[in-house]
């Protein structure tokens, strides 16, 4: 199983701004520290804000922050609402789907996957904000590109 790009970029952010609770964080910074592209970043941090994960501040001295604590966004609830869908294999088209046993053993991993990220808050991911901070500000800031 591969999550999508938005997904990936939605943690980052999200990682991000719990390692920074104390101030505002702008795009560009996080984009800064990750290395990835600016304008993509836009549209999951906009998507983070309309549904209550981030919130945003206009202005000059605007900027992003959690919208609620960490300890209150699950990471299983993070990945559901940035995945368009989990079909591992599509199995609507196949001529042995109505005997085979492969949808419901996949359909078991992905349960299984889900219930794993279910068990965990962003809180649970950022322990160690010191050394977080200190690895992003040693990442590269020129870079935009992809991961």
């Amino acid at each position: 199983m591969k999550l999508t790009l938005f997904t990936d970029y939605a943690m980052r952010v999200l990682l991000h701004l719990a390692a920074n609770p104390d101030r505002l964080c702008s795009i560009a910074e996080v984009a800064r520290a990750y290395g990835i592209s600016h304008n993509h970043l836009m549209k999951v941090v906009n998507d983070l804000a309309r549904n209550g994960y981030i919130e945003s501040v206009r202005g000059r001295f605007g900027g992003i922050r959690l919208g609620r604590a960490a300890g209150e966004i699950n990471i299983g609830d993070v990945v559901r609402h940035t995945e368009d869908g989990f079909a591992l294999v599509d199995c609507s088209n196949c001529v042995i789907a109505p005997a085979c046993g492969l949808t419901g053993v996949l359909r078991e991993a992905l349960a299984a996957f889900l219930a794993v990220l279910d068990r965990y808050t962003l809180a649970d991911l950022v322990t160690n904000r010191q050394d977080l901070r200190r690895l992003f500000g040693a990442l590269p800031a020129t870079s935009a590109a992809e991961p």
